[in-house]
């Protein structure tokens, strides 16, 4: 049931494309809804769809409907979006990036100031496995419409060298990468290719994005919980509080800013049904 109706979509980039039912199906399921709650969902917006439709008009349609369900399914749902709210500095998209690598084995720094040949340069992340220093360059944006072309790749390209030609830490410089929360345009995943760069995006590469990355190690930021206020999610990133698990280590920063204890305790009833870990193990290994 790709596109039963011919109906066409207007993406948030200004692109038109096709709807599709199996699309919005496996996107449902990515929030961890069960089979009968997705086909009510289904059911309900193929009734509510139209030519021409926004892609952000069938997201809120869906956001509504499973957070009237299950708020921990609309928080799951609400993941791509989430991200895009931890702007606009670019930092907790950089304590985010730095959580998913630690995950998987890397000791990391944020914000290390290194001298290369020719100029000093400031390192989003730093990360460290198996003896090897690994440059970690992260591209932030607040709207999916913005990519990575392939300026971005040839700029971080040569910082690499200039790094590299001045590297005095003690174990040796091993890869750099380009981490962004929307995609890198083909001419920028060939050169990266070419030149050995490692880039990660919110799909690529293909089954190992960011989004895969995040969900199966329970990394959610604090921006999917839906019993949060922009106003309140603004004060705990203030206070550098990033991920929904740093919020439950840190659960007295809601009692600083006015949550009643009932509400705390559905909070932080839904952060631990949205944070249940999968092993380590299961995730791909970089």
């Amino acid at each position: 049931m790709s596109n039963p109706y011919n109906i066409k979509v207007r993406k948030r980039t200004g692109e038109i494309v096709d709807f599709s039912f199996d699309k919005l199906r496996n996107s449902l399921k990515h929030s961890g809804a069960d089979e009968p709650t997705i086909d009510r969902i289904m059911e309900y917006i193929g009734r509510h769809v139209y030519d021409n439709i926004t892609s952000s008009e069938i997201y809120k349609l869906a956001y509504e409907k499973l957070r009237d369900i299950r708020s921990v399914f609309a928080s799951r749902y609400k993941l791509k979006n989430a991200i895009y709210e931890l702007g606009p500095s670019g930092f907790p998209f950089e304590r985010l990036v730095s959580v998913i690598l630690e995950k998987n084995g890397y000791k990391t720094e944020i914000g290390a100031v290194i001298k290369g040949h020719c100029v000093q340069h400031e390192i989003d992340v730093l990360a460290l496995k198996d003896k090897r220093y690994n440059i970690i360059e992260c591209k932030f944006h607040s709207d999916e419409k913005y990519i990575c072309n392939i300026k971005i790749p040839l700029y971080i390209h040569s910082r690499y060298y200039d790094l590299k030609k001045n590297w005095h830490l003690q174990h040796p410089l091993n890869e750099v990468w380009i981490v962004t929360n929307t995609r890198f345009s083909e001419d920028a995943i060939h050169y990266a290719k070419c030149n050995h760069i490692k880039l990660l995006s919110w799909n690529y590469p293909k089954g190992n994005g960011i989004k895969e990355r995040i969900s199966k190690l329970g990394l959610y930021p604090l921006t999917t919980l839906t019993l949060l206020s922009e106003e309140e999610k603004d004060e705990l990133l203030n206070n550098d509080i990033v991920l929904c698990s740093e919020l439950a280590e840190n659960n007295y920063l809601l009692n600083k800013i006015g949550i009643s204890k009932s509400r705390k305790q559905r909070i932080l009833e839904e952060i631990g049904q949205l944070c249940s870990q999968i092993s380590v193990d299961e995730v791909k290994k970089d």
